[in-house]
């Protein structure tokens, strides 16, 4: 017979709400290991959620102090007391304190431009060949070049096939020199506008083979179809009243650890270099820092409250706990003078009895007027408290022994606490067939009993009343 039927019958026999005696039962026998899955359930999620909490946070914490440092902001910066003449900053990773200089700008780099007769239609076709461009030093006088000398550099060929005016500038473009070509329109027509790099040894010759059209494009001495607009030179810059020569007007080498942007050229005007402190810049940095901390502190402790944390009994979570405290007293810097400080507590940040820091201001703002450069070496790129909470986080994210790997294992028990849950519901249903099969058997025997029963009692009744 089947469940479905037995189901139905089921009590007919006893009088007993069998269907009902039999969940009761099941019930109550898994009722307790149902409830433990669910509360096992329930703490795992926690546990994954604090730990994925904290692993984020302790890295947003990492990279946020990374980007600020990398801004340049926390380092001491090259000044300049004229930048529409010159602009001077710090070399990436430089250290420029005590620095200072002079220098003139005598004359700015720039770049030979060439501009070729007007062309009524850019993209009707002037005739094939070939362009060969040469780069070199050339002597300049009223827009035409009266001498060049070729540089060391092998001649580029350029081949042009039924080109156009554009189609000149693409194949020109296409051999990815150092000069550039583009198109220039107005009303009157377009030309062919050619533009190399600044530096004196950045001439460009252009000469043209095949038809006779091309010859129009030429650059060079005799060339009677271009004009030169702007002549390549070197810019010029006197140090201390030596001048010096420089290919662009981006200068990294004439002083350790600073570049220079020249600006515009000014014979005569001497532009005084010096360094900033970021000492305002520095403070800021040490109340953010002490302010995530404290955030990321609340939020760890909460996690692992002996209590009611859903990580209080996690490794991964405690030594993260103990890194974080162990900040304010760690050595950021080295090599610095004695009596210079090379800890957090050491320029006024201190440890309170909760385990919060707290910045004293006044200690603050005197450390870093007698040690400003102490503060700076601790928020150097790639060490100081930069490199300690790299440290930190990338232990907290590890997924062998850090916050990565309670995570992992976290979520491996809780896949595992669902396949238990779905063997304790087939265990709980084999339970109640087996025991509703059991009870529709005594329901069967019961209701024979019962049938036999009422036959002796009518067969007694009849006895008696024919007695």
């Amino acid at each position: 017979m089947a469940i479905e039927s037995i189901a139905k019958t089921l009590g007919t026999g006893s009088g007993i709400d069998i269907s009902a005696l039999v969940s009761s039962l099941v019930d109550a026998q898994y009722a307790n290991k149902q409830e433990a899955i669910a509360k096992k359930g329930e703490t795992l999620t926690a546990q994954i959620s604090a730990a994925s909490t904290l692993k984020s946070n302790i890295a947003a914490f990492d990279s946020s102090l990374k980007t600020l440092i990398n801004g340049g902001s926390l380092a001491t910066q090259a000044t300049s007391s004229n930048t529409a003449i010159v602009k001077a900053s710090a070399l990436p990773g430089a250290s420029v304190a005590g620095f200072s200089g002079s220098v003139e700008v005598r004359a700015l780099a720039a770049a030979q431009v060439t501009s070729s007769g007007l062309v009524a239609d850019k993209n009707a076709a002037i005739g094939s060949g070939a362009l060969r461009l040469t780069f070199g030093t050339a002597t300049v006088a009223d827009g035409a070049m009266t001498d060049f000398t070729a540089g060391a550099a092998a001649p580029i060929d350029i081949t042009i096939t039924n080109g156009s005016l554009q189609g000149v500038a693409d194949a020109i473009n296409a051999k990815k020199t150092n000069v550039t070509a583009s198109i220039l329109t107005d009303a009157a027509g377009s030309r062919l506008v050619l533009k190399g790099a600044t530096g004196e040894a950045q001439a460009f010759r252009l000469e043209a083979s095949g038809d006779a059209a091309l010859d129009a494009l030429e650059v060079g001495m005799g060339a009677s179809g271009t004009t030169i607009g702007s002549v390549a030179q070197d810019a010029v810059v006197a140090v201390d009243g030596v001048a010096v020569k420089r290919a662009t007007n981006t200068i990294g080498d004439l002083f350790v650890g600073v570049k220079l942007e020249l600006q515009s050229a000014s014979v005569g005007t001497r532009v005084t270099l010096g360094t900033q402190a970021p000492t305002m810049a520095l403070g800021q940095a040490v109340n953010d820092f002490v302010d995530t901390y404290n955030e990321l502190l609340a939020t760890l402790k909460e996690a692992t409250d002996p209590i009611n944390g859903p990580l209080r009994a996690d490794n991964a979570a405690r030594t993260l706990m103990r890194s974080l405290k162990s900040l304010s007293t760690a050595q950021l810097a080295s090599g610095l003078a004695p009596g210079e400080p090379s800890t957090l507590a050491g320029i006024g940040v201190a440890t309170q009895r909760d385990g919060t820091l707290k910045v004293d201001a006044l200690a603050l703002s005197s450390a870093l007027t007698r040690s400003g450069g102490a503060i700076e070496a601790m928020f150097k790129n790639g060490s100081g408290l930069s490199s300690a909470l790299t440290a930190i986080a990338t232990t907290a994210s590890n997924r062998d022994y850090g916050l990565g790997a309670s995570e992992a294992n976290y979520s491996t028990q809780k896949i595992s606490l669902a396949e238990a849950k779905e063997k304790a519901l087939a265990s709980a249903e084999a339970t109640r067939t087996r025991m509703t099969r059991q009870f529709a058997t005594m329901d069967s025997i019961v209701a024979s009993y019962r049938s036999t029963g009422d036959f002796l009692t009518n067969q007694i009744a009849a006895w008696n009343k024919d007695n």
